[in-house]
């Protein structure tokens, strides 16, 4: 049963069949009718395809993790920010196509003509680290983009981003009213632009409180995972000399850096501090429970549908929205 045979058992054409679907005002209401009780006796609903053919509209959303590394469904902070789109986004009537980019890598594609062969009216787009070219094209282009944690450039793209210098600034303003001086710092050894802001201002807020920045208490994982953060730790402990306090640009660092301090019998907080950030869910029951900066990831989510579907419906001009950020503390670092 298709659009066709539906049109053939009314007597009428299939552009008629497409315009009571859609609810044209210039179709008989005799003719309407028919078609209508001829659906409804055979059961038939409309495929995704034929409301496309009908409306030009496919109402998909695509779905890009841009990059190679760092930025796809096992991290937990993009998690919680694309479900909560995804329920948003829903609401808004939309599905999500989710498109897998390492084949793009490996021949090239395009998520431009991609997202034009399935016809989707919108893309997210989720960082990641060395982003392909390919991704700036499809935001650059006529296809409305919003971006989280990545800055788009285009005439229908927007962004939305946590204020991650303030981040920086709001944890060395808690580890200083907390009486902590010597304070260092726990990154990535390779450039990403999340965490490249992060450790600038970092610096820059050590600096304007007085604080000496000692290189020698910045310490860096090779990625992003528990086990990095771990091994990272491990080396720092080995060559001794630990700071009172360190940040560390992400919870899942944190967490493996718990695990060798504890490993090696130092406790959090009374031989070092420890602060994270992304407050993801694990960090209320680590040992101790870890103080972290909270992006607000529902909020975060949800305004990019909302951006997205204004955009979409030409009601929104392209912007930014930086979201603030907030600093939960638990037993790793004291209350002020």
């Amino acid at each position: 049963m298709n659009i066709k045979t539906i049109a053939k058992m009314a007597g009428v054409s299939v552009a008629t069949v497409s315009k009571i679907m859609n609810n044209y005002s210039d179709v008989g209401e005799d003719t309407k009718q028919r078609v209508l009780r001829i659906m409804e006796e055979t059961g038939y609903r409309p495929s995704s395809s034929a409301k496309t053919l009908a409306t030009k509209k496919s109402n998909l959303i695509g779905v890009v993790f841009a990059g190679e590394l760092n930025s796809d469904l096992s991290h937990p902070f993009f998690v919680s920010v694309l479900d909560s789109f995804k329920k948003q986004i829903g609401l808004l009537g939309y599905d999500l196509l989710f498109f897998s980019n390492e084949k793009f890598f490996e021949e090239k594609e395009d998520y431009l003509a991609r997202c034009r062969h399935f016809q989707v009216e919108g893309c997210i787009i989720i960082a990641g680290d060395q982003v392909e070219p390919s991704v700036h094209r499809l935001a650059q282009s006529s296809i409305p983009c919003i971006g989280i944690d990545i800055k788009l450039a285009g005439d229908n793209s927007s962004f939305l981003m946590s204020d991650n210098d303030k981040i920086s600034s709001r944890v060395v303003e808690h580890f200083y009213m907390t009486g902590y001086r010597n304070i260092g710092f726990l990154g990535i050894d390779r450039v990403t632009e999340i965490t490249t802001t992060r450790e600038i201002a970092f610096k820059q807020s050590l600096q304007s409180f007085g604080l000496t920045v000692d290189l020698d208490k910045f310490i860096y994982s090779e990625d992003f995972e528990e086990e990095n953060g771990y091994q990272a730790m491990k080396k720092m402990i080995q060559r001794g000399n630990l700071p009172q306090a360190m940040f560390a640009v992400t919870d899942v660092l944190a967490f493996g850096a718990l695990r060798a301090m504890r490993e090696h019998g130092l406790s959090v907080p009374r031989d070092m501090a420890l602060i994270g950030c992304d407050d993801l869910m694990a960090c209320r029951y680590t040992n101790p429970p870890l103080t972290s900066i909270k992006q607000d990831k529902e909020k975060m989510g949800k305004l990019a549908a909302m951006m997205l579907f204004d955009i979409i419906n030409k009601q929104l001009e392209p912007t930014s929205v930086i979201v603030e950020a907030e600093l939960v503390v638990r037993q790793s670092c004291g209350a002020t």
